[in-house]
């Protein structure tokens, strides 16, 4: 589906830590009107790794799609969630080069989709999304090398938990019941992302149920005590790109 709106999502309403989120009102309406709005339904690839015709960017409107890249010995890794407000392509855009890794829907969704020589313009002819972007190219370098050193050859059972502490930060939402990670995750995303086996994964949610840290349901994750699972985790630092660690609420607050 295809339009020249700027889709469903309500303006003003983006992640401070995304792309759109970052730019001042006038400047993210006249990027909102870039390119074309068009629909992906769940499972499909929006772009695809090591296409070497495809340079246009996708700025996603509402939308949650995950990056995946495949290994030598046959395997996908997932390596990044990108939702509301986020660009994906801009590599291939900005350097001509092939496509790094696919992009695939994990629910139905609205994107903008900008040519190349659109969006080039555009980023010539506005320093300040120009700055944004490569703020956006800066942060996805910095979290794949504080990925290798945080995640190194630590066992998975802290792999995953660290895995949880960058979604809680990236996607979580403040819930009276504590943080909850609003993605449609399924246990494979989950051990795709920790770099672990399925039933690894599935054995050390069992045990951060039993222990009150995280409560799970249909790719729903709540986070119950994010101190705990910060304290699990080991990390010394979450780096700014994640977003805000979110804080507890005040005493009394929502009650």
């Amino acid at each position: 589906m295809k339009g020249r709106g700027p889709g469903p999502r309500r303006l003003g309403n983006w992640p401070a830590r995304s792309l759109l989120g970052s730019l001042e009102p006038a400047t993210r309406d006249l990027m909102l009107r870039l390119g074309t709005a068009t629909q992906f339904g769940a499972g499909e690839t929006l772009l695809r790794e090591g296409d070497p015709d495809s340079r246009h960017v996708l700025l996603l409107i509402d939308a949650c799609v995950k990056v995946v890249s495949d290994t030598a010995d046959g395997h996908t890794v997932l390596l990044a969630i990108r939702t509301d407000g986020d660009l994906v392509g801009e590599l291939a855009s900005l350097d001509g080069q092939p496509r790094v890794a696919s992009v695939i829907a994990v629910k139905p969704s609205v994107v903008r989709r900008i040519g190349q020589g659109e969006f080039l313009d555009f980023l010539d002819h506005n320093p300040a999304v120009s700055r944004a972007v490569y703020r956006v190219v800066t942060a996805k370098l910095r979290n794949s090398t504080w990925h290798r050193i945080e995640y190194g050859s630590t066992p998975a059972p802290l792999r995953l938990a660290r895995v949880l502490v960058q979604l809680a930060a990236q996607h979580g939402e403040r819930v009276p019941e504590g943080i909850e990670i609003r993605l449609a995750l399924t246990q494979p995303d989950l051990a795709a992302l920790a770099g672990a086996r399925e039933p690894t994964v599935h054995k050390e949610l069992r045990a951060l149920r039993h222990r009150g840290v995280v409560e799970t349901g249909y790719r729903r994750i709540l986070i119950s005590d994010p101190a705990a699972l910060h304290a699990i985790a080991g990390i010394s630092e979450i780096p700014p790109e994640y977003g805000v660690w979110p804080a507890p609420r005040p005493q009394g607050e929502g009650e």
